[in-house]
């Protein structure tokens, strides 16, 4: 198939025809101007012709007229038998638990890493550890804090950290 340029063969060689002139669309025109002109003469009739408000239109005197009666004043009760009043609420002690909790934040192979995530930490107002374990795998570091003496305070702390963008907090015994 033969490519065809069109850019590189020109212009037609015969001239287009000139588009006819039209004149100005008068009916259009008239149209409007006697809507608009109609518009306006409904305006003007209606002007001035509203009824009276139905309290104008009652022809009575003032002196007639009963004012209305004074509000009751509202009297409160509660307000007078609140402070006679008292709730007693029993709370079950806990006891002391000896669980101590942890969080840890990453595990990194390069110690560097750690510290970075460390000092992230520490903007936020807490102070992590980073602590080198042995693996199977190799020597990891790992980005601790706590320990928590409940894990209610080690949840509040992971979700400040995660309002920072610090994500994959894990919150776990402390077993070191």
């Amino acid at each position: 198939m033969a490519h065809k340029d069109y850019i590189a063969r020109g212009r037609n060689p015969k001239k287009a025809p000139e588009p006819e002139k039209r004149s100005l669309p008068w009916v259009r025109i008239l149209v409007t101007f006697a809507l608009v002109f109609g518009f306006g003469y409904f305006l003007w009739s209606i002007n001035n012709k509203a009824e009276a408000p139905a309290h104008k239109k009652a022809n009575i005197p003032k002196a007639q007229v009963d004012p209305l009666p004074d509000a009751p004043k509202e009297e409160w009760e509660f307000i007078k038998t609140l402070p006679e009043y008292s709730v007693e609420v029993e709370i079950e002690e806990r006891e002391a638990s000896d669980k101590r909790y942890l969080m840890q934040c990453g595990s990194f192979r390069k110690q560097n890493q750690a510290e970075e995530l460390k000092a992230r930490i520490a903007f936020q107002g807490f102070e992590a550890q980073v602590r080198p374990s042995e693996g199977s795998s190799g020597r990891w570091y790992r980005v601790i804090i706590g320990p928590y003496e409940s894990k209610r305070l080690a949840e509040k702390q992971r979700h400040t950290l995660q309002r920072a963008k610090i994500n994959g907090c894990k919150i776990w015994l402390w077993n070191l």
